[in-house]
């Protein structure tokens, strides 16, 4: 799924860790890990518990895209 996130960024600017970030929002700093690679799609109630800790919207940090025909 193409789904693209800046959540690394967004931490650097509050400068807090993927642990600090992971207890702050309520899961692991392993999940956290996980959306920052793109490995994991969070949940749209825990993308809106990061976007709240940043206090911006979902879509500051979350972005989607469709697949080309070629990808698909």
């Amino acid at each position: 799924m193409p789904l693209y996130n800046h959540l690394k960024e967004y931490r650097a600017k509050i400068n807090v860790n993927q642990h600090e970030m992971g207890q702050l929002v309520g899961v692991s700093r392993q999940t956290i890990s996980q959306i920052e690679r793109g490995d994991y799609s969070p949940s749209v109630t825990l993308a809106l518990k990061i976007a709240k800790v940043f206090e911006v919207p979902v879509e500051a940090i979350f972005t989607y895209e469709e697949e080309s025909e070629k990808e698909k």
